[in-house]
């Protein structure tokens, strides 16, 4: 598999793969480290000092509907292998620890979004067009079980950058399905979906797709 080229001169783009409170029980108010994000730089360079922008970001209720609100934040250091370094770009897993409250990115609430400057991210989509590819053979299982046609209301999981979320079919157009989302997720068009199916009481991957439209609104 040949490695990715990277652009550091494009708008930097940071994918979460973890959010996680490094404090320890009892430590003093006065003492306290912001939220920590780990993950891997897609492209772009981002530094020390900045403003950056996290999204989808928190789930919150509006109008009796839950929505995601992106979250800002700076970022007070950078990290690679452990070393503090001024400015983190693709290449290895990278830290960066935040003024952010701890609570806000314990447990991994914050994996699957992604890491940017401000007003610079791509939109946040609850709904998506998918360019479809379906494979021969269902990966990882042991019968060589043949990949059905996707269903209408099918549950599908679909993994997109570092995150996973669960799409409910809703229509079909030519060799595009469109899938709203249980989870939103924040990616660019022509992102590349992995589409997995419920199969026994697993999901096994069945296909691959692009993301061809997106609707922003819950």
């Amino acid at each position: 598999i040949s490695t990715p080229t990277r652009n550091k001169n494009k708008d930097p783009l940071m994918l979460v793969a973890r959010s996680f409170d490094i404090n320890s029980p009892g430590t003093l108010p006065k003492d306290l480290a912001g939220g920590i994000l780990g993950g891997g730089m897609k492209q772009g360079i981002l530094k020390t000092g900045e403003e950056i922008e996290i999204k989808p970001g928190r789930k919150v209720l509006e109008k009796n509907k839950e929505v995601r609100k992106a979250i800002k934040t700076k970022i007070i250091d950078l990290r690679y292998g452990g070393a503090s370094v001024k400015e983190i770009f693709p290449g290895g897993t990278v830290g960066i620890l935040t003024s952010l409250d701890p609570s806000i990115v314990k447990s991994d609430s914050l994996a699957g979004s992604i890491v940017g400057l401000p007003g610079k991210l791509p939109d946040t989509l609850y709904e998506i067009t998918l360019s479809l590819n379906l494979l021969e053979r269902v990966i990882g299982t042991q019968e060589e079980l043949k990949v059905e046609p996707i269903k209408m209301n099918e549950t599908l999981m679909l993994n997109v950058n570092s995150a996973a979320t669960v799409g409910i079919v809703t229509g079909f157009k030519k060799k595009n399905i469109a899938c709203r989302l249980k989870i939103p997720v924040c990616a660019e068009l022509d992102s590349r979906v992995t589409i997995s199916r419920m199969i026994g009481n697993r999901f096994r991957l069945i296909g691959y797709g692009k993301i061809a439209e997106g609707k922003s609104s819950n």
